[in-house]
């Protein structure tokens, strides 16, 4: 992937004001709603939701730091993806039929006592995501790199580690959409 570092970064944080309107509107829904779940194998939206928060604790004070420390970029910069960096990007961003992935158990909710407070914490996040975002603006999206939630030998250029985040986050807000969905289903064939 390239493009100029303005154009990505517009990218991004349109996506993340949409994924912060998403999780203002499941706010305005009641908590059984939010909880349900097909089965005890599925997550509910709730968890989805936590399951995100778990991940931007870890990269939203690391993406914080490097940006402190961040190489400044140029008028003209432009990104260009690195090819692990891009292939943990496009893997997160969800294909017709959601390819499933293994979660790593410290990043799974199941079985988690969940409230809107979870909600409250992702709004919070997104905020907070796209303030950092708005500071990667004088960052060189290239030079500078993060530690990841899987490793911390492996780094990713900014600019990936950006829309390996947001694309997650895309990702489980699809799932969550898809939960509702299944639930209507459900409850219709019911009554």
């Amino acid at each position: 992937m390239k493009s100029t570092n303005k154009e990505l970064l517009q990218d991004l944080i349109q996506r993340t004001q949409d994924h912060l309107n998403q999780a203002e509107r499941y706010l305005q829904m009641d908590k059984e709603a939010l909880n349900w779940k097909e089965n005890s194998e599925k997550w509910s939206v709730l968890e989805c939701m936590e399951h995100l928060n778990r991940y931007g604790d870890f990269y939203i004070p690391e993406i914080s730091q490097r940006l402190q420390t961040g190489k400044k970029a140029s008028d003209t910069s432009r990104f260009k993806s690195g090819w692990l960096g891009n292939y943990f990007a496009e893997s997160m961003l969800p294909k017709e039929k959601l390819n499933k992935m293994k979660t790593f158990a410290s990043m799974n909710p199941v079985g988690s006592q969940l409230d809107k407070g979870v909600l409250e914490k992702f709004i919070t996040q997104q905020k907070q995501l796209l303030e950092l975002l708005d500071k990667a603006r004088k960052i060189d999206l290239n030079k500078t790199k993060t530690a990841i939630s899987i490793s911390k030998f492996i780094k990713l250029r900014l600019g990936d580690t950006f829309r390996v985040v947001i694309y997650h986050n895309y990702r489980h807000i699809v799932q969550a959409e898809k939960i509702l969905e299944r639930q209507k289903a459900f409850t219709s064939s019911e009554s």
